[in-house]
Order: C-alpha cells, then sequence, then structure tokens
C-alpha cells in the first residue's frame, strides 16, 4: 500500500462506504463528487472528494465554484475531501475557510489486534441533534437529485461510469423493449428522452407495422449496469408506461 495504507483512490472510497453508519447512504459518482452522501432521516447531503493525498486540485474539486451561472444550482448540505489518516495535512487550514470538512480514513478501519475497535474515520458524519463544528452547511438552493437506485458503479475511480438521469430513462425503454418486444414513441415521450439518437446511431430499427425493435448497434446497458439494471427491471410495473399500445400492430405510432 501507498499513501496512508491504500493502494488507489477506489480503495480509499470502497473502505469509507463499508464504514458507514447506518442511517447514512453513499451514492457513487453522482452530482459530480466521488460520493455523494445522503442522511436517510432528511435527505441531508454530504458532497464528497476523494485523494490519497491532500492537494489544492481535491480542494478546488470539492469546494463551491465561484461562477455566477451557478449559484443557484443544485448541491450537497456539505462538501468534504476524503483522504487516508495519516497524510500530510499541510493545507488542511485552508479547508474551514472555504466551508469544506476533512474526512480522514483509517487504513485498518479502525480495527486492533488487541480487539478493541476506534472510529474508522474522522470526524463522525453530523447528526441532526448536536454540532461539533467541524461541518460547514452550504445552504445550497436546492440539493442534488439522486436516482431512485444507488449506482451499482465503484467510486474514486480514474475514468468513472456515472449512474446517470438519461442512463436510468434508456434502461427503462431497453426493460420496455425486452418485455413488449418493441417500442413506439409514446414511450420515449413518457420516459422524458428524446428519440433522435437512437434512430441516428441505428440503435432502433422500424418495422413495417410501425414499432420500433432493437437494431445491430442497440447498447447492452444490461453489460454497464448489471445491478441497477436488475433493480430497475424488477420495478417494471411501477414506472412502466401505464398507456397500453394499439393491439392491432398497423395502429401503432411512427
Amino acid at each position: 500500500m501507498t499513501k496512508g495504507g491504500f493502494d488507489k483512490e477506489a480503495d480509499l472510497c470502497t473502505a469509507f462506504i463499508e464504514t458507514l453508519p447506518k442511517g447514512w447512504t453513499a451514492y457513487p459518482e453522482t452530482g459530480g463528487f466521488d460520493l455523494v452522501l445522503r442522511r436517510d432521516v432528511d435527505g441531508f447531503q454530504i458532497g464528497v472528494e476523494a485523494k490519497l493525498r491532500l492537494n489544492a486540485k481535491v480542494i478546488l474539486q470539492a469546494a463551491e465554484t465561484t461562477s455566477h451561472w451557478d449559484v443557484a444550482s443544485p448541491g450537497p448540505d456539505c462538501r468534504a475531501v476524503l483522504i487516508p489518516e495519516g497524510v500530510s495535512l499541510d493545507l488542511s487550514g485552508l479547508l474551514p475557510r472555504l466551508g469544506l470538512t476533512c474526512i480522514r480514513m483509517r487504513a485498518d478501519r479502525g480495527k486492533h489486534k488487541e480487539g478493541w475497535t476506534t472510529n474508522p474515520f474522522q470526524p463522525q458524519l453530523p447528526d441532526t441533534k448536536w454540532d461539533d463544528g467541524q461541518w460547514f452547511e452550504c445552504c445550497p438552493a436546492e440539493r442534488i437529485v439522486l436516482p431512485d437506485w444507488v449506482p451499482d458503479t465503484g467510486a474514486g475511480n480514474p475514468a468513472p461510469v456515472s449512474l446517470t438521469p438519461w442512463k436510468v430513462k434508456a434502461i427503462k425503454i431497453a426493460v420496455t423493449l425486452n418485455k413488449r418486444g418493441y417500442v413506439t414513441r409514446r414511450d420515449f415521450q413518457h420516459f422524458q428522452i428524446s428519440m433522435s439518437r437512437w434512430m441516428q446511431d441505428g440503435w432502433l430499427l422500424k418495422t413495417a407495422s410501425g414499432g420500433w425493435i432493437a437494431g445491430r448497434t442497440f447498447p447492452d446497458l444490461r453489460a454497464r449496469h448489471p445491478t441497477n439494471y436488475g433493480q430497475i427491471e424488477a420495478d417494471y410495473d411501477r414506472w412502466k408506461n401505464p398507456v397500453l399500445p394499439p393491439t392491432q400492430p398497423s395502429l401503432l405510432e411512427a
């Protein structure tokens, strides 16, 4: 292991997620952060950027932007940087001035040979009843919109794959196509996703009856998000298009 006992930022994020206290849910690669933590009782959010050492790059990634275009953009209630315990904290004095919290993660996850344990990371996540002065609320105009399903992607990877709102809608189209055998323009309208890309890239082919079926280049969304695809598919009856297509193929919408 290298920095503070972790080889990669992904290892650091994995250790952190696995030691989160009850009542918190981690959303990897969401809202432009390595992690968005959600306090389940009230939806309170913490945006987290992870690095193997504290440097200017991770501080800028985690801090609020100064652009006036982003003043009303969605954001978390608090912002933090996640680093291994034991690495240099030379820049830590800047963090409170920028409204950032430094989370320090132990490589041993707080376990010791003697059998006793300590908190795996410091400081503790903010509670609804107390404030230890180490968390700084940003008061965003609105919180980050989180997906209905926790992304099955890892956090802290060099080329992250995100479960974006577009991908959720695309998976719903793919599931509908698989269950029904075809889709129509009405399905795209229902899920509020543009049909243009699917037609231009050859993902869909028009049938003689007016419906659309999978083309040769139809994306394999199950392979990209195996867990999330299965979860969304299992919830089909909850989100499916309630407007049934015509029973006569000749009446399918073009």
